[in-house]
């Protein structure tokens, strides 16, 4: 995810860049599933799972937001 923003910030414009903060804004869904596969497999408490997809959820929301700010 914050790889996706680090190379989005250096683009041309804001439409390149909110582009690759789609990119960032999707990999917190391919994380949360990551995390949800190893709670599965019990390499991840149950707990620690919610709370990192509490912490996945807010990450989300945030990057949504930036996104908008920049469509103004």
């Amino acid at each position: 995810m914050s790889n996706n923003i680090a190379e989005g910030s250096g683009s041309s414009s804001k439409k390149v860049f909110t582009n690759y903060l789609e990119h960032a804004r999707n990999s917190t869904f391919e994380n949360a599933n990551i995390l949800i596969l190893m709670n599965r497999r019990r390499l991840v408490s149950e707990d620690t799972k919610e709370v990192l997809l509490e912490e996945l959820d807010k990450l989300c929301r945030k990057i949504k937001n930036f996104q908008k700010s920049l469509t103004r």
